[in-house]
Formats: structure tokens, C-alpha cells, sequence
């Protein structure tokens, strides 16, 4: 039961961090960590959840989808907008393909999460010190005008969201802005972004991973962790594009240095393990 209790902790926990620009993975890996669960099928259970946000997306944009899937064969900015998502999307699926067993193996720890938080956390407050770019595609209508290389330039900056600590939605927002987007916008294609970024990494996660997966109570623990992540995925949506209508990230960019400098306290102190 206490194992249970653990996987709706950590749903809450991914539900919550998947759309904030500090990294779901890293929380997981550090509150996994912290709770001593047992379930983590080697990393497996922190990447699987992530299907819980997926469908929190399709569900929040479910009217733009479905008019974009109507219009696609006969709208080009349509078109134009989900080739740009696709280039977005390559750089990390190569990379994360590439280096996926290195990455769990050497980079699913507290301290290399503590380290990316703080360093992600500096960059964050750099970057909202400096005027913003040209404010451009703050719309729904200007956002499918997104040009290719402002989608190449979000997708190499994803790459760097490899690194658990680092956030795919950080480093695409903030890759998204400094391509000259709007941080409305950039929020809004990372959220779209996350539908193929995450849905690949899920998918092939749980492939490579079947067997693992040898009792039905991991195949609940899966599941349940990913409907709880859902349904708190989806308030996290909406609450975040209502934040970024008003607000920067600097608070965000505190919250992951005061993070990190505790993980790294809490590691030091022994209380929490480093791997």
C-alpha cells in the first residue's frame, strides 16, 4: 500500500512540474529518490508517466487540433506550423535515441539534477535581465507562422533538456523567445512541441523496457501514476499560460537555484542517496 501511496505522490509530482520550466524528470528522480521507491523499473516509471501529460495536452487543445486535423490538407500555414513542430522535434529524438541507455545509466542522479537546476536557474535570470526579442507571435494565427529556422533553433535548445534538471519545457520556451517568439508563443508550441517529444520518448521507453515489466501490479503502477499525472497536467496548462500572460520567469529561475542548493545539501548530509 505504502508503494502505492509512493505513485500518486510521484503523478502529483510529474502532473504538477511537466509544463513549469523546472523539470519533471528531475523531481522524479530526486523525489523517487527521497521516498526510496521501488517501482522505478530503472527509470522507466519517470519516463512512462510523462503519457499522463501527453493526453493532458491533446485534451486542453482539443478544439485546435481537431480544426487543424480538418484543415491540414487544404490550410499551408497548417501545414507549415506542424513541419516546423516536426523540425523541432528531431534533434532531441536523435540525440535521446542515440545516448538513452548513457543518459539513465550515468545521468539519472540528485546531484546532476541539483547542478542543471542551478545552472538552468542562472541562465533563466541572465535571460530575463536582457530586453526582450522582436514580440512576435503572441497569437494563435501568428503562432503557425513560426519560421523553420525559429523551429530548428527551439529544437537544438531541446537537446539540452536531455540532461535530467535541465526541463524540455525551459529550454524550448527559452529557445523559443531568444528565436525571437513571444513568451506566449514560445509557451504555447512548447506545449505543443511536448505531443511528439514526449509521446516518442514514452512509446519507446515502454518498448524497450517490456521486459522489465513482470507483474500486473507494475503494469498498475504505470498506469495509475500516468492518470494521476494527467489530470494534474492539465490544470498545470492552464494555470502556466495565464502566469506567462503577465509575468517572466525570474521566480521560476529562484525556485531552481533554492532546489538545487538543497538537493546538493540534502546529498551531502547523506540523507539522500546519490544515485
Amino acid at each position: 500500500m505504502i508503494e502505492w501511496v509512493k505513485v500518486v505522490l510521484l503523478g502529483i509530482i510529474e502532473g504538477v512540474t511537466e509544463f513549469l520550466p523546472i523539470s519533471s524528470t528531475g523531481h522524479l528522480i530526486v523525489a523517487a529518490a527521497a521516498l526510496n521507491f521501488e517501482g522505478s523499473l530503472n527509470g522507466t516509471f519517470e519516463i512512462f508517466i510523462q503519457l499522463g501529460a501527453i493526453v493532458a495536452v491533446v485534451v486542453y487543445y482539443r478544439s485546435e487540433l481537431f480544426h487543424q486535423f480538418k484543415t491540414f490538407p487544404s490550410d499551408p500555414s497548417v501545414r507549415h506550423f506542424w513541419l516546423g513542430v516536426f523540425i523541432a522535434f528531431l534533434p532531441a529524438a536523435f540525440f535521446g535515441f542515440l545516448l538513452r541507455h548513457w543518459i539513465k545509466d550515468v545521468l539519472f542522479s540528485p546531484v546532476v539534477v541539483a547542478i542543471s537546476l542551478i545552472i538552468g536557474g542562472v541562465i533563466f535570470l541572465l535571460i530575463e535581465r536582457r530586453p526582450p526579442p522582436t514580440d512576435q507571435g503572441s497569437t494563435p494565427e501568428e503562432l503557425t507562422a513560426i519560421t523553420l529556422r525559429q523551429a530548428l533553433i527551439v529544437g537544438v535548445v531541446q537537446i539540452t533538456a536531455l540532461i535530467p534538471g535541465v526541463s524540455r519545457s525551459g529550454a524550448s520556451i527559452i529557445g523559443g523567445m531568444q528565436s525571437g517568439l513571444s513568451r506566449q508563443a514560445a509557451t504555447r508550441f512548447s506545449f505543443y512541441l511536448a505531443i511528439p517529444t514526449l509521446g516518442m520518448a514514452t512509446i519507446y521507453e515502454l518498448i524497450s523496457s517490456l521486459d522489465q515489466i513482470t507483474s500486473t501490479q507494475e503494469v498498475g503502477m504505470l498506469a495509475l501514476g500516468a492518470v494521476v499525472s494527467g489530470i494534474v497536467a492539465w490544470f498545470s496548462i492552464d494555470w502556466l499560460l495565464r502566469y506567462v500572460s503577465h509575468n517572466s520567469f525570474v521566480l521560476f529561475g529562484y525556485y531552481r537555484i533554492l532546489a538545487g542548493v538543497v538537493i546538493l545539501l540534502l546529498v551531502a548530509l547523506g540523507t539522500l542517496a546519490t544515485a
